[in-house]
C-alpha cells in the first residue's frame, strides 16, 4: 500500500465517523446521562474505528454504533459503581438542545432531565435497548445484534423499560403549559410565596438537590407538597436576593439558569405532570454546569 493510500483510507475513516457522530454522541449520552462521558466513549470508539481493517466494514454507522453501544454499557457498569458513592441524588449532566432538538436521534426520546434521570434505575443493558429503540428506532433484531442476545429478549428489555417508566411517570403536559407552571414556580420560589408553591406543585413531588457533596446543598430529596413549600420559602431569602436568572433550554424544556456574581450556580429544571410539578432538579455540582454554560455561549 502506497503512503498515499494510507492517508486516503484514514480520510474517509474519518469522514464516515463524523457522519455518524451525532448519532454515536446521542447513544453515549443517553445511557450515561453525562455529555463528558460521552465525549470519552466517542474518543475510544475513534481509536477502536481507527485500529479495525475497515475494508472489511460494510456499513460504517452500523459498526460504530455498536461498538459506541457495547463502550457505553461497560462504561455505565462501572460508573453505577462510581454513582453509589456519589454524594447525595446524582442527576443527569444537562445539554442544550438549541442547535440539536433530538440530540442526534431519529426522535427526541429519552433526552429529557427527568427521563434520563428514571432510566438511571434500570441496568445498562435495559437503558441501551429502550434508547436503541425508542430514540433512534432500531429494529429488534439490530437491537439484538448490537448487545448480543436474541431478539425476543430485546424486545423483553425494551419493555421492562416502559413499564419502569410508566410506573414513574404520569402523563405529561404540553411545552407552553410547562413553561408557564415554571415560570408560576420561579417566581413563587423566588418571593417565598407559600400558597402559589402549594398550588402549583403535585401531592407527591419531589425536590432533588445534586451538588456533589458542595456545602450547603440538600443531599435527600426533599418529598411531599407541604415539605417541599416550606423548604423552598426558608432558604428563598438566603439564595435568591444576589442572584440572576436567565431563561434557557436544557434536554428540550424550558429551564432557569441562576447565576450568581457572573457565575452560574444552579440549572432549575422541572417535570410537569396534569396534577401539577411533580419532580424538581436543581443541579448545583459546578462540574456538571460548566459544560453545558460553555455551550450556551459557543
Amino acid at each position: 500500500m502506497h503512503a498515499g493510500d494510507n492517508t486516503d483510507s484514514l480520510d474517509q475513516a474519518t469522514k464516515d465517523f463524523l457522519a455518524a457522530r451525532p448519532r454515536l454522541f446521542g447513544i453515549a449520552y443517553r445511557v450515561l446521562g453525562s455529555a463528558v462521558e460521552a465525549e470519552d466513549i466517542l474518543q475510544e470508539a475513534w481509536l477502536r474505528w481507527q485500529d479495525t481493517d475497515r475494508t472489511r466494514v460494510v456499513e460504517p454507522t452500523a459498526f460504530l454504533t455498536t461498538v459506541t453501544a457495547r463502550l457505553a454499557i461497560n462504561h455505565a457498569q462501572s460508573a453505577r459503581m462510581r454513582r453509589e458513592s456519589y454524594v447525595g441524588p446524582w442527576l443527569p449532566e444537562p445539554v442544550d438542545t438549541r442547535a440539536d432538538p433530538q440530540v442526534g436521534a431519529e426522535r427526541a426520546e429519552a433526552i429529557e432531565l427527568a427521563v434520563l434521570f428514571l432510566l438511571e434505575k434500570l441496568n445498562p443493558v435495559e437503558r441501551t435497548a429502550y434508547v436503541l429503540r425508542e430514540a433512534f428506532d432500531y429494529p429488534y433484531k439490530q437491537i439484538a445484534d448490537m448487545l448480543e442476545t436474541s431478539e425476543t429478549n430485546a424486545r423483553q428489555l425494551v419493555s421492562r423499560a416502559r413499564r419502569h417508566l410508566a410506573a414513574e411517570r404520569k402523563e405529561r403536559v404540553e411545552p407552553a403549559e410547562h413553561r408557564r407552571l415554571l415560570e408560576v414556580f420561579l417566581t413563587a420560589a423566588r418571593t417565598g410565596d407559600l400558597a402559589v408553591l402549594e398550588n402549583v406543585l403535585a401531592a407527591d413531588v419531589v425536590s432533588y438537590s445534586d451538588g456533589g457533596g458542595m456545602r450547603g446543598a440538600t443531599k435527600i430529596p426533599v418529598i411531599g407538597r407541604s415539605h417541599v413549600s416550606k423548604y423552598l420559602t426558608a432558604f428563598a431569602p438566603r439564595f435568591w436576593p444576589q442572584a440572576d436568572t436567565r431563561w434557557v433550554e436544557a434536554n428540550g424544556r424550558p429551564a432557569v439558569l441562576v447565576t450568581s456574581a457572573g457565575q452560574a450556580v444552579a440549572l432549575l429544571s422541572v417535570d410537569v405532570s396534569p396534577e401539577g410539578i411533580d419532580r424538581i432538579l436543581w443541579i448545583l455540582n459546578p462540574s456538571k454546569l460548566a459544560p453545558y454554560v460553555a455551550s450556551l455561549t459557543s
